[in-house]
């Protein structure tokens, strides 16, 4: 896949190693389940209340999805680029923050639903209301990472560096 970034690796387009491209790939399903989300958030908060029970069930999934691809670009992918950009400040404390964020909305509406099962109509959409901040910090996010982040790995990162991040994000 193709992405393009300024700054101080270049700025032409950039193909992107196996391993980038996983990750880049992932963001394919996820955003899909962040549209569900949102068109489930409009639903509930039009008052169809049979909707807030299937919007409980997809941030669940959702959760489980977002969360696996997180902890592999945290684990893996940001801590080697720190090896180049250091570990304060910059792009990387910055995508971490936004992990950090839209994790926190996904988990306040899973504490929330967990915590009761029954809901006020406002109460339904507060919930929905932490949800849509979610997808709207995930949308901005994931185009961060395939516009600048993922193609200043690639330029940064050695073919050895390379295939240490296909080998770790395919296991």
């Amino acid at each position: 896949m193709q992405g393009c970034q300024s700054g101080m690796f270049g700025n032409g387009p950039v193909t992107l190693s196996e391993g980038l491209n996983k990750l880049l790939s992932e963001h394919i399903p996820l955003r899909e389940g962040l549209e569900r989300l949102f068109s489930l958030c409009k639903t509930v908060k039009e008052g169809q209340g049979a909707s807030f029970a299937d919007l409980v069930q997809e941030v669940k999934d959702f959760a489980s999805d977002l969360d696996h691809h997180s902890e592999r670009e945290e684990n893996i992918l940001f801590r080697m680029m720190e090896v180049y950009l250091g570990k304060n400040g910059g792009p990387i404390a910055v995508m971490e923050y936004e992990h950090e964020k839209a994790h926190g909305f996904l988990n306040v509406f899973l504490k929330n639903v967990q915590s009761s099962s029954e809901f006020s109509d406002e109460e339904k959409i507060q919930n929905a209301d932490l949800i849509e901040n979610a997808y709207h910090t995930l949308i901005s996010h994931f185009g961060k990472e395939e516009q600048v982040l993922y193609p200043m790995a690639e330029r940064m990162f050695t073919d050895e560096e390379k295939e240490i991040v296909k080998q770790r994000v395919s296991e």
